[in-house]
């Protein structure tokens, strides 16, 4: 069985996509998996970069939560909101494209939210770094970034091994 992966991002430009797609193809990016990219098969079907209200409406086709400021379309939420806000758009990729994990992730104020929704259950976790993305400078916003995909590629390893286990390519003995 082929593992499909879904994901909506918003925070992480799409480089949690770019990054699983790599990595399932045989030639990860920049994170250092300690997973074989031989032992699992994985597909990305979707990869979307959605950091607007319009986006979340059209491309998804759920209602946003109303976000605590609005800025050219972009949705700035506090950090309870965007823990939803990531479940939710993990949840709705998910759905759209019948994947067997969904991905999304938010960051307005705080340190974003990151949600990994699979058949049985979900993770909802944050980046290491703290940021506001009306105030604070673009060095902070990237280390919040940076930090939300290696956590997040850390959980989506970690599913991979726990909860997709029976999903291995078994490999022929001599």
């Amino acid at each position: 069985m082929v593992i499909r992966v879904a994901l909506a991002e918003c925070f992480t430009h799409g480089l949690i996509s770019r990054e699983i797609h790599a990595f399932s193809m045989g030639y990860p990016l920049t994170y250092h998996w300690s997973t074989d990219p031989e032992d699992f098969p994985i597909s990305v079907i979707a990869g979307l970069f959605i950091p607007t209200l319009s986006g979340i409406r059209t491309i998804l086709h759920f209602e946003p939560l109303p976000p605590a400021e609005v800025i050219n379309d972009i949705k700035i939420y506090n950090q309870d909101q965007d823990l939803l806000m990531a479940f939710l758009m993990a949840q709705a990729v998910k759905n759209l494209t019948c994947a067997d994990i969904g991905i999304g992730t938010c960051a307005g104020v705080g340190k974003g939210g990151i949600a990994l929704v699979y058949e049985k259950g979900s993770e909802v976790i944050t980046s290491e770094h703290y940021a506001d993305l009306r105030f604070s400078s673009a060095c902070e916003i990237m280390s919040r970034q940076k930090s939300g995909v290696v956590m997040c590629l850390r959980h989506f390893e970690s599913i991979l091994n726990t909860k997709f286990k029976n999903c291995q390519k078994i490999i022929p003995s001599n």
